[in-house]
This record gives C-alpha cells, sequence and structure tokens, in this order.
C-alpha cells in the first residue's frame, strides 16, 4: 500500500479508507472484501457473523459505565460502483483503487473511488478499533449488493441485529441529516431484431458521445446533467427522416443508477451520403454543444469511420428502438410538495446494450410516493409496449417516511449544533438507501443518515472531501457518546 492518505487527519479512519480502497468490492462479488471485514473483526477479538445473503454484522460491547445505553447499529454496505473512464485499463475484479489527493478532496485515477460507501465503512472499522470512544453496545452491519438491487438489505432476516437505533453512514451532503429516502424501481424493455446483411456501396461510422458528468441517478438527476443515450439517439431520429441509416450496434450507459455519461452507436449509411451525415452530425454536435455550455462543458460528440460490422439490424426494430427512447423521459418528473426543493418523482434512461438478437434498455424510477413510483414505471412501460417491446419490471424497494419527531433526530440535531455552532440542514434524499427494507423488518427502528460530502459518487468524477470527513467523524463519536 503506497499510504497516500497517512497524513490527512482524522487518522485512523483515512488509513482504513485507504486499506479498503485496496480490496476489490464490485456489487455481487464482495468475498473479497467480507473475507477482510472478518479478518479485521477476529484481529480485533469481535464477534462477527455473516448470514445466508452475505451481509456481515460485527458487534462490540460498551464500555464501562455505558452499558444501559441503547444499543446503536452502524450501517452501510460494502460494494461500490465499478465505472472508469473510456481507455482506462483497470479490473475492478483484481485491482486497487489508485489513490491521489488534489485541493482538499480524495480522488481515483480514473475510476470510481468508492468513497460511497466505503468512507462510511472505515468510520465503522475506525470505532470498532477505537479504546477512546465512550459508547454503548454497538452493532456494525454490512450489507451487500446495495448498488445494483438492495439484496443485502431484501435477505436481512428478523433477529440477525437487535438494536433499537440505526445510524446509516451511506449519505453525501455534510451538514444535512437525512429522514427519509426515495422509494425506487427498475424498468427494462428487451426488443428482438432480425439481423440482416449490409447492403452494397455502404460505409461504417462510429458515433460517440463522451465528456458527460454522469453521476447518481436519484441524488444528481435534478441538475441538468446530460444522458448520453438522449443525446445520441436525439440525433439518430431526427436524422432517420432524411437519410438511410442502418444501426449495427447500440452500447450507451452502464449501471442502472447510474446517469449515461457515454454512448456509442454504429451505423451504416451510402458512401454517397456520408460527407453529408457526417456534416449533419457536426451540425448537431454544435448545437448540443450550446445547450449544455454550462452544465456539461466537456460534453464532445465524434464521427468516426469504422469497419464494416457484419450485420445491421431490421429497420422495424431499429424505427421502434429509437423512437421509443427519443420519447422516453429522462429526469424529473415531479417536485415535492412535502419537503421544499426536493425532487419526488424521477426516472432515468440509464442503459441501452445489445445481446445476441435481443437489445435492452434499462431505467430506474424513484419516487417518495409508491403510488408515484409506479405511475413512472408504468409510464415508460407503456412507452416502450407502444413500440414492440416486452417490459419486466424489477421487485422494487420502499420508500423511508420522514418522522420529525424522532428521538435520534433530536439528538442528532442537538450534537451537530453544540459542535459546530449551526443547525443542521434536516432532508430526505431522492435516492435508495437501504433504510425503508429495514422498517418492514424492524418497524421500530428509530433512524437517521449522515455522511461526509461526496461529490460525483457513481462516475468516475467521484471525489470525497477532507474536510467534511473531519466534521463528520466529530460527529458520529460524539452521538455515540451522548445517545441514552
Amino acid at each position: 500500500m503506497n499510504n497516500t492518505l497517512s497524513q490527512l487527519k482524522p487518522q485512523p479512519l483515512f488509513n482504513f479508507f485507504e486499506q479498503i480502497c485496496q480490496v476489490p468490492r464490485p456489487s455481487k462479488n464482495e468475498e473479497q472484501i467480507r473475507q477482510f471485514l472478518l479478518d479485521f473483526a477476529k484481529a480485533n477479538n469481535l464477534e462477527a457473523k455473516t448470514d445466508t445473503a452475505g451481509n456481515v454484522l460485527i458487534r462490540k460491547h460498551a464500555v464501562k459505565g455505558r452499558e444501559t445505553a441503547p444499543t446503536v447499529i452502524l450501517q452501510t454496505h460494502m460494494d461500490m460502483v465499478c465505472e472508469k473512464n473510456d481507455g482506462k485499463v483497470f479490473d475492478f475484479n483484481n485491482d486497487s483503487i489508485e489513490l491521489c489527493v488534489t485541493n482538499g478532496w480524495v480522488k481515483a485515477n480514473g475510476t470510481t473511488l468508492g468513497a460511497d460507501c466505503g468512507i462510511g465503512i472505515a468510520a465503522q472499522m475506525a470505532v470498532l478499533a477505537s479504546t477512546k470512544i465512550q459508547h454503548g453496545q454497538l452493532e456494525c452491519l454490512i450489507t451487500v449488493d446495495e448498488e445494483t438491487g438492495l439484496t443485502g438489505a431484501f435477505a436481512l432476516e428478523p433477529g440477525f441485529t437487535t438494536g433499537s437505533v440505526l445510524l446509516n453512514l451511506d449519505s453525501e451532503d455534510e451538514g444535512e441529516i437525512f429522514i427519509g429516502c426515495a422509494g425506487g424501481i427498475d424498468t427494462i424493455a428487451t426488443f428482438r431484431f432480425e439481423k440482416e446483411p449490409v447492403p452494397d456501396n455502404f460505409t461504417a461510422l462510429k458515433l460517440s458521445v463522451t465528456g458527460l458528468s454522469g453521476g447518481h441517478s436519484g441524488v444528481d438527476i435534478n441538475r441538468h446533467r446530460g444522458n448520453a443515450n438522449k443525446i445520441i439517439t436525439r440525433f439518430l431520429w431526427k436524422a432517420m427522416q432524411s437519410f438511410e441509416i442502418l444501426i449495427t450496434g447500440f452500447d450507451g450507459g452502464n449501471l442502472r443508477n447510474a446517469i449515461a455519461r457515454e454512448a456509442f452507436v454504429s451505423v451504416a449509411v451510402p458512401c454517397i451520403e456520408k460527407e453529408k451525415f457526417i456534416n449533419a452530425f457536426k451540425d448537431y454536435s454544435a448545437k448540443a454543444s450550446f445547450e449544455f455550455e454550462f452544465a456539461e462543458p466537456a460534453l464532445k460528440l465524434v464521427a468516426e469511420e469504422i469497419k464494416m460490422p457484419g450485420f445491421v439490424i431490421d429497420k422495424k426494430t431499429q424505427q421502434n428502438l429509437i423512437s421509443a427512447i427519443n420519447a422516453c423521459p429522462h429526469g424529473v418528473l415531479e417536485m415535492s410538495t412535502r419537503m421544499k426543493g426536493i425532487v419526488e418523482t424521477s426516472t432515468n434512461l440509464a442503459s441501452v446494450k445489445f445481446k445476441n438478437n435481443e437489445i435492452h434498455v434499462a431505467t430506474s424510477q424513484r419516487s417518495e410516493l409508491e403510488s408515484r413510483k409506479y405511475m413512472a414505471a408504468e409510464m415508460v412501460e407503456s412507452i416502450f409496449k407502444l413500440a414492440g417491446a416486452t417490459v419486466e419490471h424489477s421487485e422494487g424497494y420502499p420508500a423511508w417516511t420522514p418522522n420529525p419527531d424522532s428521538k435520534i433526530l433530536k439528538i442528532t440535531t442537538n450534537s451537530y449544533e453544540k459542535l459546530f455552532g449551526e443547525k443542521p440542514i434536516i432532508n430526505s434524499i431522492h435516492a435508495g438507501l437501504e433504510c425503508g427494507l429495514f422498517l418492514e423488518k424492524y418497524p421500530n427502528l428509530d433512524m437517521v443518515s449522515f455522511g461526509p460530502t461526496i461529490q460525483g459518487a457513481h462516475s468516475p468524477d467521484e471525489q470525497l472531501d477532507i474536510y467534511s470527513t473531519g466534521k463528520f467523524w466529530k460527529h458520529l463519536v460524539n452521538i455515540l457518546e451522548i445517545i441514552n
């Protein structure tokens, strides 16, 4: 380990975070990080167990004099979103995150950092390893596969944990305490196509949209960021009215909970129309760059000639696919009438992928209202069914309804005010925290969520604010010492 973070404070929090960054932990492949956590527990003489889903629970007894304090659950997830820049050579199943410190931020070199939720795990480890914090009974719950399905939270069984208070350490805005979150559901459309031969006298081009910020499909959905799938499809739909375009491939976006940063579409066009088509794409590029001049200044659209692929998709499927993606909404659908300035309902057009003779379009919908979560999913379903696709929905996950009378909220708020001389913002997050699922299984839990400032989560631009991490740590320790 290079000890890039060895000079940062607070230690050992940053030391543990750097250790975590050396351990691969993609969603659904958490074996290495799970063993890392169990080894840590054993080395510190702490009780640890796992369940059938792979969730880990580590217990630490109360220090002398704090035995009557309520048992507190510190909760995080062990997996991370694995995104990298185009051209970056990196294997998330084997390689360590390459860390750097720049202007008060911890970043990664060309990949997601994994501060979501690695810094939360580091905080759990630092608390468990400490001999100075005056805390009651602790249970550190680290769940699996939060990012791609909340699998661990869904599978959590009654009795696995015994605490009555839960501190979720998976928020990304220091100075804000979250008491609610959106519920979500995924909607996946599948088009089946016929492979057809490429006509004679056609040339192949690759159209690329890159340079977008991407980000979290909940937290960042209201920040006017471009969606690469929508940007490229807008051009294709318009161009199909004037050119004979045949699509040979579409690779846009990646994860359901990330805004699509890049999209690549391979097309065949008649040789005699190639230059005119490229000029039309350049004109569109200029318009798109102007539209996103302030929100996405690094946006780049490129057309380049490539080797002719072996097939094109049939024209009917092509028309249906491009029309449906062009019509499919992306972004904020409704703002909350309950909490000012918060998104109520949104949808994310996450990815478009070819697989054998199928094209899969993945979208995700979120809402603080269960009824409107399903409304958004049904809206998307309607569009793709009209285009001839088959549509499936995920099981989804419930919202966490805010409780402004929460006892732990009052403790957390008072602690922040005394420590920093200002009131924290009480908020609800437009993202899928696991808290809603915990309440289904443990209906008497009293919960809040907080954390340091993380920007660009779920993208290679992800960065962790060092100063806010120090405040987060100080706040967490104080809460554990005063809760009763």
